[in-house]
């Protein structure tokens, strides 16, 4: 698994005085609750994200929330910032990718299960909703232009008659396709034509079902 430390050293290992070594600019701990019915059916995934100490900083200055700085909101603040975070444009996959035997699996629109904020970071959950066969099923939290990094961390949980397995990125082969990509585009044009390479970063998780 990826820690924000190695996740910002991409930055020093891609080309010198590129535009790109601004990526990434968001650092969230991911965390995955997989749930299964009782006769092995998909019924969704619960993702929660924690985000960067600085982000959640930005985010409560500009919500006005947090006025004492200790980085603890009141109830109130906490109604304010719920599902701050859920109003995805058209197009947005969520961060959150899930496929059966290389075919995509749809997650639906994520169902807010609340906010919290604890040492000056800002944590939400949610739900997405899913159907079929969860055996085989193999998930991934990325995003794919890698503006924003995601970290799973601790173990994944599954209620329901599965297990969950955790196969960590490559990281060696996920900087080397970073230098590839970008030693193979002109250095003027790094910053708007930044090669999407958030999917080699991230973990592979992988559902096992009994029969």
């Amino acid at each position: 698994m990826l820690s924000r430390v190695s996740l910002a050293m991409v930055a020093a290992l891609v080309l010198p005085g590129a535009p790109a070594t601004a990526h990434p600019h968001v650092f969230v701990d991911t965390k995955l609750k997989v749930v299964v019915s009782a006769n092995g059916k998909l019924e969704g995934i619960e993702v929660s994200w924690t985000y960067d100490d600085f982000y959640s900083l930005l985010l409560m200055a500009d919500l006005g929330i947090d006025q004492d700085g200790d980085g603890e909101l009141t109830q109130n603040e906490l109604v304010r910032l719920n599902g701050f975070d859920l109003n995805w444009i058209a197009g947005f996959e969520g961060d959150s990718y899930a496929t059966r035997n290389g075919r995509k699996v749809r997650l639906g629109k994520p169902e807010g299960r609340g906010v919290s904020a604890s040492g000056g970071r800002i944590t939400s959950v949610h739900f997405r909703p899913a159907r079929g066969r969860a055996d085989g099923v193999v998930i991934k939290a990325y995003d794919p232009t890698f503006y924003t990094a995601y970290d799973l961390v601790g173990t994944v949980d599954v209620d329901g008659p599965c297990t969950a397995s955790i196969q960590p990125a490559d990281l060696d082969a996920a900087f080397t396709t970073v230098e590839e990509l970008l030693y193979a585009t002109p250095a003027d044009e790094a910053e708007e034509a930044y090669p999407e390479v958030g999917e080699v970063f991230a973990d592979t998780v992988s559902l096992s079902c009994a029969d």
